[in-house]
């Protein structure tokens, strides 16, 4: 069973969706279980990832990257999150930010701190989230106050991925406090961690995606050069924006990969597992929910790949982005479900992959904009 077949993904992504198969099934696969189970971060398969060039390989190639566009970024993401989820999602936050800086940017803000991400020596991350706001990017309250020729920090963020292992994040801070115009507000910053008054702890740990680790960050007149100001004030809503469009996307393919594998689990298990005397995928109910399985992942991929070119292409990415990360993570949710419930008794177990499985599809569902909030976008947003 090849549900990740290459026939829907555009030929010139046909090789690092090669490569990220063969690196998924090496480095990826056999280590799963073990850092769902211990919780650790997977340092040693990060930097394996950095040497095969899977990593971070979004960035430009004048900066030192792969330059990948956003097809090839997909078909790697569905590769990595067939594999697991939480190791996959370490491997896709390495570099999470740094298409802000690579694409609104100076050159030497590049050269600083995007060169060395690509080349493996450093990872990123970004805050935007707090613990009051989640998908509200216009109510962020975290404020950055020019003093001078330095911008100072006061506020909190949540839920940062990286916050404590990055060697830098690109920070959502409020510059302004215009009620006419809401969306102008905010400007994006480059933060060392380092920095004094910057405070990361990890979140006490999750029920899934174990292997991915995030914070919660404090910023107590943490100052930082005013060159470290990502393009100008008030830039910051909209350089989210179009970020999170094409992230949308590539979360759609965490939805694509974690299906995938919950129905390699339940095909597996439903052709093996015996009852009243014969193989329980000889049942028509058996059947017909494996059927309705292959229907919703189907749909879904149909529906993820189409979005990517009409997002690549700037065509109603809004919409697109939208309808495609909805689709997918919640397609991740009633498959594995289905396949939770054909496991039985068995699918409760920590040691069985279908359980691990169901709980990574609950996340997709909740970060990059609720899909509560998805609905709107799409509403919003009909071409």
């Amino acid at each position: 069973m090849n549900l990740l077949d290459s026939s829907i993904v555009p030929e010139h992504a046909h090789e690092i969706k090669d490569e990220a198969r063969e690196f998924a099934r090496e480095h990826i696969e056999p280590n799963a279980q073990e850092y769902f189970q211990a919780g650790e971060y997977p340092h040693e398969i990060l930097e394996a990832g950095q040497e095969a060039g899977l990593v971070a390989q979004d960035i430009p190639e004048e900066w030192g990257g792969r330059g990948l566009d956003l097809p090839q970024l997909l078909a790697l993401t569905e590769e990595f999150y067939r594999a697991d989820a939480g190791i996959a999602l370490t491997l896709q936050l390495a570099s999470f930010g740094c298409e802000i800086t690579y694409e609104y940017g100076s050159d030497d803000q590049c050269e600083e701190y995007i060169r060395p991400v690509a080349e493996g020596d450093q990872i990123s991350g970004l805050a935007v989230s707090e613990p009051e706001t989640g998908s509200d990017l216009a109510g962020m309250q975290t404020r950055a106050e020019k003093d001078g020729d330095e911008y100072v920090l006061n506020g909190e963020k949540y839920w940062i991925g990286n916050g404590v292992e990055a060697d830098w994040i690109t920070l959502y801070a409020r510059t302004g406090d215009d009620e006419d115009n809401r969306y102008g507000n905010h400007s994006m910053f480059i933060v060392p961690t380092d920095a004094e008054g910057y405070e990361a702890e990890h979140i006490p740990e999750k029920m899934a995606m174990r292997a991915s680790k995030q914070a919660h960050i404090t910023f107590d007149d943490c100052r930082i050069p005013e060159e470290n100001l990502i393009g100008h004030e008030g830039a910051g809503f909209m350089m989210l924006a179009d970020f999170f469009n094409h992230g949308r996307v590539i979360v759609s393919g965490h939805g694509l990969g974690i299906a995938a594998a919950a129905i390699e689990e339940a095909w597996e298990f439903s052709h093996d597992r015996e009852e009243f005397g014969r193989t329980i995928n000889e049942f028509q109910a058996v059947q017909h929910g494996l059927a309705d399985m292959l229907i919703d992942f189907e749909s879904a991929r149909s529906l993820t790949w189409r979005a990517c070119e009409k997002v690549a292409n700037n065509d109603h990415a809004g919409y697109w982005a939208a309808l495609a990360k909805t689709t997918a993570t919640e397609a991740a949710v009633d498959v594995s479900e289905q396949g939770m419930q054909f496991h039985g008794g068995r699918s409760i177990l920590d040691e069985r992959r279908i359980a691990r499985v169901y709980r990574d599809a609950r996340i997709p569902v909740i970060y990059e904009g609720a899909n509560e909030v998805q609905r709107n976008l799409i509403y919003g947003q009909v071409p």
